[in-house]
């Protein structure tokens, strides 16, 4: 069990403030700080759990199981530990070695930045940031300006093409505008950031194409892209169990006919054939990767392919049966509520959607 009987008691207490008040709670942060579920891909050596990606994405669906938005802070939280092995190590150090650590920030390069002596020059807003609110440090994508002489410009992109380059920016550099007003997972804090003539030093910025250390760690030769779909199929699933689990609760309580509980009952079923499928597939992924220190072609594809199958299930669960459980469930207090919204939400994310 990953958290105690009390702690899940405070977390589903806290669940319908959080989404009313649209942000996490200091207790539920504490919770997540104590069990260093932020930490879940930061080497151990800095304060992390390192922990294998099937293992962690098992974390990332209870986590959402319990609550939509703790699964979905747990997933974008631990997901900055990937960053660490793109640092200097003594910077790596600086941003994840202590209890609270944790980074906020956008892969989009809606930023620019401006080479000067000793660093850049850093502006651009930067939108879904979540756990904006509580955030130690931040990372945002920009674009480097050409500067004024290109000889003497360092660029790391090939004739024609804009460079891009990670900045690691401070609290104290961003701003936070409160814009995250989705209906679901509205205590994510993923709100819009911003940076005005932010100096960042060169040492504070990194490239996702190298790697400066922890070259060890296995997790940090996993795909990215898959990475990412891989760990937020895990919270779609998560999200709809628990939505089926609210379902089947206001369904008994309703005296619902035969037709909602057998169509409750072939979610199930459905949902975790997906993710037994699912799971497979990371595993296999998982081992071809200690086996021969990366991922072929093939194995990328179908790791996308069933993230998105398996979050696709988990979708429908929600669109079958919400309409099926009455004005009920319509209420914004209501559990399945919630979970319905959470779960629309998390599959809007693009990483999850199949236009094919």
């Amino acid at each position: 069990m990953l958290f105690t009987n009390q702690q899940l008691r405070t977390i589903r207490e806290h669940a319908l403030s959080m989404d009313k008040e649209r942000q996490i709670t200091q207790e539920v942060l504490d919770i997540l700080y104590d069990h260093r579920l932020f930490h879940l891909f930061v080497p151990d050596e800095l304060e992390g759990r390192m922990t294998p990606l099937p293992e962690a994405t098992r974390i990332f669906q209870e986590s959402a199981r319990i609550d939509g938005n703790l699964g979905w802070l747990v997933t974008i939280g631990a997901g900055g530990g990937f960053f660490a092995a793109m640092m200097n190590p003594e910077v790596s150090r600086g941003v994840f070695a202590y209890r609270e650590a944790v980074i906020a920030g956008s892969g989009m390069p809606s930023g620019t930045a401006t080479r000067v002596e000793g660093g850049y020059v850093v502006n651009g807003s930067w939108r879904y940031c979540s756990g904006s609110t509580y955030a130690t440090t931040y990372t945002a994508n920009a674009v480097i300006e050409p500067a004024p002489n290109r000889n003497d410009a360092v660029s790391s992109s090939a004739p024609g093409e804009s460079e891009i380059r990670s900045f690691i920016l401070n609290p104290e550099q961003i701003d936070i505008l409160a814009d995250w007003n989705a209906f679901g997972l509205r205590a994510t804090g993923s709100h819009t950031i911003s940076a005005v003539d932010a100096f960042v030093p060169d040492d504070m910025t990194f490239l996702l194409t190298e790697t400066k250390g922890y070259e060890r760690e296995t997790i940090y030769r996993y795909p990215f892209l898959p990475f990412a779909q891989v760990s937020f199929a895990g919270v779609a699933a998560g999200i709809a169990e628990h939505f089926l689990e609210a379902a089947e609760v206001l369904a008994v309580q309703r005296g619902s006919s035969s037709y909602v509980i057998g169509k409750l009952e072939e979610c199930k079923a459905a949902l975790e054939q997906a993710m037994s499928v699912f799971y497979v597939t990371v595993e296999k992924s998982w081992e071809e990767l200690l086996r021969v220190g990366g991922l072929s072609a093939e194995t990328e594809a179908e790791v996308t392919a069933k993230s998105i199958a398996a979050a696709n299930t988990a979708l429908s669960c929600g669109q079958q049966l919400f309409p099926l459980l009455g004005l009920s469930a319509a209420m914004e207090d209501a559990e399945v509520n919630r979970c319905w919204r959470d779960l629309q939400t998390a599959c809007s994310h693009a990483l999850l959607r199949n236009f094919s």
